[in-house]
């Protein structure tokens, strides 16, 4: 760490750069003082971007996005909690650099947001303090402290000012100034439960891209000629908007449509568009590809002082509430005025300051004339404008950072102008009317939030025990968010995380509490022991378990009823919908996140108040189909998932089935039960891996062979196999109706010639050998000069297609074909593997093979190598355009986009619903569903669904009703099953006629079984041992007094206790 301190008349600048080959480059002398320089590279001396560092953020920004925001310095003014945020934010990004800058002292209600700062820094500079752990977020950024004041000759040295704990005076005055000079200004402020953010970015700001989302694609059917010519697409969804601009591509016959464009297109239906006049064009034939072209936009902003009275500028975000965010654009004005005035914020709980602010307000709004003053609101914001709450600067701090990135990118649509938000529904019902001493500063490191909550809720947040599920980007923030709020920082508390997973590099740009140094370590670990470092009190224990059905052991009926509520950080549907019945199960709230690039959501699960996360309703039609996979690919993405598949069969299953059969002697029995279509062909990869390329099968013995098999794939794959689909389907060929075969999304292939003077033909070739060889223990190499003299003496087999083989031309033929079963000459061939593999001489051999993971983030294990490889060459045989190794990495990878900013919004929404759940509310008007878009500044804040109710035998029941029984009452016995079938009847009047544990029937009317136990009956029936760790059986009743066609069911949940 290189770190320099210069006094200087009025400041103190302070310069830090991580990086160990920064180096001094200037000393600067202004009228504020000197500030030392180090170079500091976010980018390669070539000007490549670190994609490792930046991974998922380029699939949100993309490069050009990234290249423009290297060569911005941006500065941030304030640095309490609310300028930390933006500051990690900004930084973890990618700017050029950034400046913090802040002339006060840390005090005690500081500590309560701000998360580089500690007890030990009181009454030291926050900008100095905070500087050391700034600076060690991203090595790439420049990172200095300035604790002078804010001056027209700093703002001079920086494209992009943000100003936070400003005063309005202040706001003006560097308004006007950075408005007159093209300096992008962003105002942001927090006051308790409410924020504020202002954008302005100057007279003629240029949006290169407006929502950041890939562009369009859609295949074209057909297309009329006409004075609004139209156009029909595929069997898929166009995609398109009213008012899109598309260009046309690959179109025969229309051919005047090809290049021509941009052309504004008037959606008609989901398969249809209007363009402009096609009647002087020749007649459509076939084909064609439509495109959305993204066009640039300039946008136009006014100054603070012009914009603080256009309500037009005003963005809602919660529909609820329009009227109270009117009023807050007057009463954070009004504030201000008071502050100004009294030379202080309004006093904790006063009622008189509340009275002052409220009658400044309503003067200002005889000029405003606002149709409905939130007085309420008002007072509100006054009783906890002293407050400073973590999750309302992570909100607010999320995105204010996102428009910093805006205004140093060009991409994304700005903030225009105004945007005001609150969380005053967290305050209980009356609270606000209250005051209480207990609301005073006590000198805790909790002053900030027990000036909002008081004391005693601040004694509640300690006493929760809470589950975080995920310690990745999510997670972190929220246990961030936890250290500084205190949730389980008492005595009773405790927070326990899990997370399965290990820090990799890509993860360092989003997930703030990990560096360098802490790769390949657990998640869960590492994020524990720095939460702890932010607040010693921390309760908090790590595991590094995958949350599911095999863990129960570790999270099973006690952890649950232990715990006052869950946090989920999870990243895949599956495990969410999984903790959701968990939670259910056990009568728990859950508070969920997740975020997709600049998009974010959040729902809160409150126990029968509130619909849960559900189940997992996702369905199939993203799904790519079969024959389309195998034949007929006409986007970059079929060829990707295909090149996977390749990866997948090629050099994990075949490899593990082989290892399979050496170990086990029932595998090849197993194979065949399966009565499968594929069983041949699993078979008969096993006999060919063990058998040596000189008796016919595929194992090599040496390199060479390795470069051999490549080549021979590859005439596979992208000659011979396109050859025998021509064969079988000739470019001129129709359907029964007369169309082309080779029409709409199936595109008619060409083979290809090997050419080792081609770039990508070599490619596949060295990345297959060198994973051939691995899967077999047989060392490579990348030197292409010694891979071609091998390839000149490769054999490559001649080929002639065949008319017996059949090709389906869909999905339905092929289910067809499946459902006749495997024909005499299959069976025969099975049986000859069958044959083969009883062979002595097979098992006999030490061989063992190594199965390859597939591992997207390391560049050396030729893994993406083979997939960009192995898509672009099939894309080049069906005139697809290629795609890149980043696109290509995103696709096969299956890399959620994820950003800093989206991030931190989210977790600070999610920690908004804590507190309304650490008080316990009931009124669901008062929690929040949120989906937001950071793009494009979109935001949808409602109130949860109530949880769907439904019939049984004639009652009402909802989702969290359940019959909950003691099996051992009274540490008796426990019960029989004829006994809980009595207690059901006379408890609830219903009779059970069925009874089911999982998909077991465990009782349909056997009289016999009544006496037994209800764990015997499951023991006996299920046969299966009922582990020692479970102590609730959740049972499925059916009773007599149902109706046929009732289809949701109330669970019987058997305490085993």
């Amino acid at each position: 760490m290189i770190q320099s301190f210069i006094l200087s008349p009025g400041s103190l600048c302070v310069h830090s750069c991580s990086r160990s080959t920064a180096d001094l480059r200037s000393v600067h002398f202004s009228p504020t003082g000197p500030c030392v320089y180090y170079k500091c590279n976010n980018m390669s001396a070539t000007g490549e971007i670190d994609e490792g560092f930046y991974s998922r953020q380029l699939y949100v920004l993309g490069h050009e996005a990234m290249q423009r925001m290297a060569t911005a310095s941006v500065l941030i003014a304030g640095q309490r909690g609310l300028g930390v945020e933006i500051a990690k934010n900004v930084i973890l990004s990618g700017v050029k650099s950034v400046t913090v800058q802040d002339e006060g002292l840390t005090a005690w209600t500081d500590l309560s947001s701000q998360f580089f700062l500690k007890e030990s820094d009181l009454g030291h500079n926050r900008a100095t303090c905070s500087l050391k752990q700034l600076s060690a977020l991203n090595p790439h950024v420049q990172v200095s402290a300035h604790t002078g004041p804010v001056d027209e000759d700093l703002l001079l040295q920086h494209q992009v000012v943000v100003l936070t704990d400003s005063s309005l005076d202040d706001q003006k005055r560097f308004g006007e100034f950075c408005h007159s000079r093209s300096i992008k200004l962003i105002v942001a402020d927090t006051k308790g439960l409410c924020g504020q953010l202002f954008c302005d970015f100057g007279e003629e700001f240029e949006v290169l891209d407006e929502n950041g989302e890939i562009p369009t694609s859609a295949l074209v059917q057909s297309i009329t000629k006409g004075n609004r010519g139209v156009v029909f697409c595929t069997d898929e969804h166009h995609g398109f908007i009213d008012g899109t601009k598309v260009s046309f591509f690959e179109v025969q016959g229309m051919t005047e449509l090809n290049g021509i464009g941009p052309i504004e297109i008037t959606v008609r239906n989901p398969y249809s568009f209007s363009i402009g006049d096609t009647s002087a064009f020749s007649e459509y034939e076939s084909g064609g590809i439509v495109t959305e072209v993204k066009e640039s936009c300039i946008l136009n902003f006014k100054p603070l002082s012009e914009a603080l009275s256009d309500y037009e500028l005003l963005n809602m975000n919660d529909f609820v509430k329009t009227s109270r965010h009117k009023t807050l654009h007057l009463a954070f004005q009004a504030l201000h005025g008071f502050v100004k005035k009294e030379q202080r914020l309004p006093h904790i709980r006063s009622q008189s300051d509340a009275d002052v602010l409220l009658d400044m307000v309503r003067e200002m709004n005889a000029v405003t004339r606002l149709e409905k003053l939130d007085e309420v609101a008002v007072r509100n914001l006054s009783y906890t404008a002293r407050g400073d709450l973590a999750p309302i600067n992570a909100f607010i701090g999320g995105l204010a950072a996102q428009e910093v990135i805006k205004a140093c990118s060009g991409k994304f649509t700005p903030l225009r102008q105004w945007l005001y938000f609150d969380a005053l529904e967290c305050l209980s019902e009356g609270e606000s009317e209250v005051a209480d001493t207990s609301f005073s500063a006590k000198h805790t490191r909790y002053d900030g939030q027990v000036a909002v909550f008081g004391s005693a809720f601040q004694e509640k947040l300690e006493k929760q025990k809470y589950f975080l599920v995920g310690a990745g980007a999510i997670g972190c923030e929220l246990l961030k968010n936890f250290a500084l709020m205190g949730l389980g920082a008492g005595e009773e508390g405790q927070i326990t995380v899990t997370d399965m997973d290990f820090i990799e590099r890509s993860n360092l740009n989003r997930q703030f509490l990990f560096r360098s140094h802490d790769i390949g370590k657990p998640k869960s670990e590492v994020a524990a022991k720095a939460v702890r470092d932010m607040n010693p009190r921390m309760n908090i224990t790590a595991h590094q378990n995958r949350l599911d059905s095999d863990s129960e052991g570790v999270y099973g009926y006690d952890f649950f009823k232990g715990l006052d509520g869950v946090a989920a950080a999870l990243d895949n549907v599956e495990a969410r919908v999984y903790l959701d019945g968990r939670c259910v199960q056990h009568q728990k709230p859950m508070l969920e996140g997740g975020t997709l690039g600049s998009k974010g959501h959040t729902l809160v699960v409150v126990p029968h108040l509130t619909e849960s996360y559900g189940p997992d309703n996702s369905s199939s039609k993203d799904e790519i189909p079969l024959c389309t996979l195998k034949n007929f690919p006409h986007r970059i993405e079929h060829t990707l998932q295909w090149a996977r598949d390749q990866f997948e069969g090629l050099f994990k299953q075949t490899p593990g089935n082989v290892n399979l059969f050496l170990r086990d002697e029932g595998f090849v029995e197993r194979t065949l039960d399966h009565k499968d279509a594929e069983a041949s062909e699993v078979l008969g990869d096993v006999w060919s891996s063990l058998q040596d390329m000189k008796s016919g099968g595929q194992r090599p013995t040496h390199w060479e062979d390795c470069v051999s098999w490549a080549r021979c794939k590859w005439e596979t794959h992208y000659n011979n196999e396109i050859r025998q689909l021509l064969h079988c389907f000739p470019a001129n060929e129709v359907t029964s109706s007369g169309l082309p075969f080779w029409s709409g999304s199936k595109r008619c292939p060409h083979p290809l010639i090997f050419n080792p003077d081609n770039t990508t033909h070599m490619e596949y070739v060295v990345a297959a050998a060198n994973l051939y060889g691995h899967i077999y223990g047989i060392k490579g190499t990348r030197d292409g000069a010694s891979i071609a003299r091998i390839l000149e003496k490769v054999q490559v087999p001649s080929f002639t297609p065949s008319s017996s083989v059949t090709i389906h031309a869909n999905d339905e033929e092929m289910e067809e074909s499946r459902e006749r079963g495997r024909d005499d000459a299959e069976d025969a061939r099975l049986e000859e593997l069958k044959g083969k593999l009883a062979s002595p001489s097979l098992k006999s051999s030490t061989i063992r093979m190594y199965p390859i993971d597939f591992e997207k983030d390391d560049d050396s294990n030729f893994h993406m190598d083979f997939i960009v490889a192995a898509s672009n060459l099939r894309a080049e045989n069906y005139d697809i355009p290629a795609a890149d190794r980043h696109q290509s990495k995103r696709i096969a990878g299956r890399i959620i986009p994820a950003i800093a900013t989206t991030t931190a919004a989210v977790a600070g929404l999610m920690c908004l619903e804590l507190y309304k759940l650490v008080q316990g509310l009931q009124d669901i008007r008062s929690y929040r569903t949120t989906y937001i878009n950071l793009a494009v500044q979109y935001f949808v804040m409602t109130q949860p669904n109530k949880p769907r109710q439904f019939q049984v035998a004639g009652q009402k029941w909802t989702l969290w009703d359940d019959f909950l029984v003691e099996g051992r009452r009274g540490n008796q016995q426990e019960m029989t099953l004829g006994e809980l079938i009595q207690y059901i009847k006379e408890k609830y009047n219903l009779t059970i006629c069925s009874l089911f544990y999982g998909a077991a029937a465990i009782y349909s009317g056997q009289v016999e079984r009544h006496q037994l136990s209800v764990s015997d009956v499951v023991r006996k029936v299920s046969k299966a041992d009922i582990p020692p760790h479970k102590k609730m059986l959740e049972l499925t009743p059916m009773f007599e007094e149902e109706e046929d066609d009732c289809y949701s069911v109330v669970f019987i949940r058997y305490l085993l206790l």
